[in-house]
């Protein structure tokens, strides 16, 4: 979509970080958006900041609940009509070792990440397929979804999910003839609340998995490159452009694209990849 002028979009995780980021760039480029996010204090906060710059309606939503997205799109539709651009954003991470993962980890991450992408898709591709409209869908996914860095394997799980997610979505559209385009954007380090899922975590889930000594020296390594931590809106802006000029995948951190390499050439060479820091 050339220009996005007029659109309708709706934004998961959109009280901060790189949700936050995308509502104002949408609205600057004349989109009405709606804003989802499970965090209701915060996105009261957001919505009402971005409510300066453009259209915006806040919602509440938790995206492993099907039911709730499917209100989502419904709200989505009445507020502004049917949704043309989709940004499944929202994600969570649980960091340690995977032995160490507890049942109630994997739930979680996996009912954020991955069946909080699928719930958008399915709630919201069906009826902007029926009204013959142009649009796109641009997840949020990660380097985690290329990469496998010790630590994070549940994350990882559900990162390359996303990616699966994502380029079959964009199959089956072409496939089908539907004038809808589908973009992926895979970030390394960015200045986000990622690190901080945990405010989040529902209290019937219990507590998230202790840091361990493999987590102490993961993030020691993780520290070590902080400095390379792109700022959100550097992330979206890139997200957005790609929505506009149809550009599928989407790599803000260009040194990624090496490690993707390294570790395609691993695979292929039948290595399992080490410890491996873009930088």
């Amino acid at each position: 979509m050339e220009s996005i002028e007029g659109a309708t979009a709706v934004v998961t995780g959109a009280a901060s970080g790189i949700g936050l980021a995308l509502t104002r760039r949408l609205l600057a480029e004349g989109a009405r958006v709606v804003m989802a996010d499970v965090e209701a204090a915060a996105l009261d906060a957001a919505a009402s900041e971005a409510g300066a710059l453009g259209d915006v309606l806040g919602v509440v939503v938790d995206v492993r609940d099907s039911d709730a997205v499917d209100d989502l799109a419904q709200r989505t539709a009445d507020a502004f009509g049917v949704a043309q651009l989709v940004f499944p954003n929202a994600g969570i991470s649980v960091s340690g070792a995977l032995w160490d993962m507890t049942r109630d980890d994997w739930n979680w991450v996996l009912g954020v990440n991955v069946l909080g992408v699928a719930n958008m898709v399915r709630s919201f591709v069906a009826p902007l397929i029926a009204s013959s409209r142009p649009g796109h869908v641009c997840i949020t996914g990660s380097l985690a979804g290329y990469l496998n860095q010790a630590g994070f394997g549940a994350y990882n799980a559900s990162k390359h999910a996303v990616i699966a997610i994502a380029e079959t979505l964009a199959a089956d559209l072409r496939e089908a003839s539907h004038p809808i385009g589908v973009t992926v954007v895979a970030p390394w380090l960015v200045n986000t609340k990622l690190g901080q899922s945990g405010r989040n975590r529902p209290g019937a889930l219990g507590d998230a998995t202790k840091p361990g000594d493999l987590l102490r020296s993961v993030s020691a390594r993780l520290g070590a490159v902080k400095g390379t931590a792109q700022d959100a809106d550097t992330v979206a802006n890139l997200a957005v452009d790609a929505v506009k000029t149809g550009r599928f995948s989407v790599f803000p951190f260009e040194q990624s694209k090496d490690a993707i390499r390294e570790r395609f050439e691993n695979v292929l060479d039948g290595r399992v990849m080490g410890f491996y820091l873009p930088g």
